[in-house]
């Protein structure tokens, strides 16, 4: 898959340091997320592409029939097309480490790529992410860090769902964890946060993660 399967944004970080991918909420675009990468990881190369599927207007990486039904045959499309645009992108800046961070519909996507290539990403935040399905991973996460943000009262993502992610993924091995607040489906302050501690172990240049 080519590097520009995509439209998207690079904004460039140390040569060899980390490599950040950012994936919006239905109706954001490659700039959503841009200002927040940077702030939480100053260092790294940050890529973000726009989602090529349009829900009357906004953009999304995949299609739905419904709040929280999912067309899968297009999700299996859209998982194996940002597989192939994540790795072109990690083969040609060769990182220390491969992060991903993504929201709603981004987390959901980010999700889907680390059940199908368990191997791609180090690390990943999923913000308030919805999987109505039993995930399938192809192997296992053995050394991979997950960590989920989450609303107690999200209308979109039930908590009993989030619980049963993050009971997946430890399932498979992930060191995977997940940052509560008391509202619903917002990005709150404790989220950013977390996340920057999370980011906090990624290796400098000349440094493995």
């Amino acid at each position: 898959m080519s590097k520009s399967a995509y439209i998207h944004k690079v904004a460039p970080g140390l040569p060899g340091g980390p490599l950040l991918f950012t994936f919006h909420g239905t109706g954001g675009d490659e700039s959503q997320f841009l200002g927040l990468a940077r702030e939480l990881l100053p260092t790294a190369t940050i890529v973000s592409p726009r989602g090529n599927v349009s829900e009357h207007g906004a953009a999304r990486f995949f299609r739905r029939t419904g709040e929280g039904v999912y067309d899968m045959d297009d999700l299996a499309r859209a998982t194996d097309r940002m597989s192939g645009f994540v790795r072109a992108h990690v083969e040609a800046a060769k990182p220390s480490s491969v992060l991903g961070l993504g929201y709603s519909n981004g987390a959901n996507i980010l999700a889907s790529v680390v059940f199908a290539d368990p191997g791609l990403f180090d690390a990943t935040v999923l913000m308030h992410p919805l999987i109505p399905f039993e995930p399938q991973v192809n192997g296992d996460l053995a050394g991979r860090r997950v960590l989920i943000t989450a609303g107690r009262r999200d209308p979109i993502c039930p908590p009993n769902l989030t619980a049963r992610l993050a009971a997946h993924l430890q399932g498979r091995g992930a060191d995977a964890k997940v940052e509560w607040h008391e509202g619903g489906h917002e990005i709150r302050e404790n989220e950013i946060e977390a996340a920057r501690r999370f980011f906090a172990f990624a290796p400098a240049p000349g440094e493995t993660a």
